[in-house]
């Protein structure tokens, strides 16, 4: 691990970030300030599950094309996209299958439940280029996590076949994985047509790695590159990429040097990271209208985190881990440990059932995978972010309250099923989706019961017909 106590002892002492945009939010300085249950959201919204499509394999993933088309894409851990039409019927072949492209059996990984195809991303000009992008763990790389690009045949916008498939990819990244666990998964484009990717710690448990905390690995992050390159290049560094120059080759000098200067140096630092400190941030999302961007980190056995980035941010965030979980030490010990707190804190966070060892069990407020859904403009939401739990089914909304200077968050309800992913569709509805694939329970990608893709409406915009799930509303 070269130059680990160097850049350990650089992110320790990297101060928290407060910073104020335009709507006002601030990141907190302190961890009074950090939302957690129990708070009101400021338009007190009303809202519904309501089915849009069903008899998914597994799903993980789901994103739209942002061509008009109203098409939405649901991904499968076994290796396929489905296309569902704005009307909900799923069509028969799959968008992008991955089990048969490779004529010695399927490209993805599925052996546990972490592993499969996570996500899909369809470039800001997809409607000229045709390009989309995939994030999954390779069988042929034993489990390495694979960013790969597709190119659409416009002959056939609603599949592309097996020879297409294979006459366009271009594979982007190859990232060796150590264990079977914390991936990451997400891929999304921000809207400055960068390609973001979230990835995790490696796996295992604890961060052996200690990849959190380190800047010579593309695990524990969240990654910003360019894929706008000639085919015969992967892909590009941003030059605004907050670690683009820090291992610059250079002569060295000792003097004529600022300290700043001198901080900026980190030998072995890869370009791609924008932000750090993440245990496996699987879901995060960009707010359509400002920009602003969440990310949901899966914490380990006691707290979930949501960290929160404004637009203007210039990246090089260090979120924690493995130092902290959110507001908390790593390792926990008990309900007063006292620990330095590194770096940016989160905007929100929420217990396990077992908030430290030994604690009593929570009946309500708890949780224990954080995954993103989106972020809502609507039903008397600005720019909330909503929070599917993996264990509880339980949806929070996250919001900055003007009138209190704070952030909130609230318990919406809670649905019967194991949330794993969402988007936003063309109308800025946020779309979420569902599994059965819980771990010691997982009967494999086709053999689990089917999930379902779901759309938060507004309570009073359900229409006569529309099928929605039946869930607790909070007292």
């Amino acid at each position: 691990m070269r130059g680990s106590k160097a850049l350990l002892f650089a992110a320790a002492a990297m101060p928290l970030v407060a910073v104020m945009p335009a709507w006002g939010q601030t990141i907190p300085k302190k961890p009074e300030e950090v939302a957690r249950p129990g708070g009101k959201l400021p338009g007190n919204p009303k809202l519904a599950l309501v089915k849009v499509a069903d008899g998914l394999n597994d799903p993980t993933g789901v994103s739209v094309a942002g061509d008009g088309s109203g098409r939405i894409f649901a991904v499968e851990r076994v290796g396929r996209v489905k296309v569902i039409t704005p009307d909900g019927k799923i069509l028969p072949e799959p968008f992008l299958d991955l089990t048969k492209t490779n004529p010695l059996g399927s490209e993805v990984q599925t052996g546990f439940v972490e592993q499969g195809l996570w996500s899909i991303a369809f470039h800001p000009k997809f409607k000229d280029n045709g390009y989309v992008f995939v994030h999954y763990a390779s069988l042929p790389f034993n489990g390495a996590s694979i960013v790969a690009r597709y190119t659409v045949d416009k002959a056939s916008p609603n599949q592309i076949t097996k020879d297409q498939a294979n006459k366009s990819v271009k594979v982007i990244m190859n990232v060796p994985q150590p264990y079977y666990n914390h991936y990451g998964g997400r891929i999304a484009f921000g809207p400055d047509g960068m390609l973001y990717i979230g990835r995790g710690d490696g796996g295992w448990e604890g961060d052996p790695l200690n990849a959190g905390q380190r800047l010579d690995t593309l695990l524990a992050k969240l990654l910003r590159i360019n894929v706008d390159t000639a085919d015969d290049v992967a892909y590009a560094i941003p030059k605004d990429n907050p670690f683009a120059r820090a291992d610059y080759p250079q002569m060295m000098s000792l003097f004529g040097i600022t300290e700043e200067g001198f901080s900026r140096i980190k030998i072995g630092a890869r370009p791609e990271t924008w932000a750090y400190g993440l245990r496996n941030p699987y879901m995060f999302h960009f707010d359509p209208k400002s920009g602003d961007l969440f990310i949901a980190d899966v914490g380990q056995n006691h707290w979930e985190e949501i960290n929160y980035q404004p637009r203007s941010s210039k990246g090089g965030e260090n979120y924690g881990w493995n130092l902290n979980m959110g507001t908390k030490c790593h390792p926990m010990k008990g309900a007063n440990d006292t620990c330095p707190q590194v770096g940016v804190l989160p905007i929100a966070e929420y217990p396990h059932q077992e908030p430290y060892p030994g604690a009593p069990k929570l009946t309500q407020g708890w949780g224990c995978s954080a995954q993103g859904l989106g972020v809502a403009n609507y039903g008397g939401m600005d720019k909330a972010y909503l929070v599917g739990d993996w264990c509880s089914g339980r949806v929070w909304g996250i919001e900055w309250d003007k009138g209190a200077s704070k952030w909130q968050m609230q318990e919406l309800m809670q649905a019967p099923f194991q949330f794993t992913a969402g988007a936003t569709d063309e109308k800025g509805y946020v779309l979420a989706v569902n599994c059965y694939c819980f771990y010691l329970e997982d009967k494999g990608p086709v053999a689990n019961p089917p999930g379902a893709l779901w759309r938060l409406l507004p309570a009073n915009e359900v229409a006569p017909g529309m099928e929605t799930a039946k869930v607790k509303l909070p007292n």
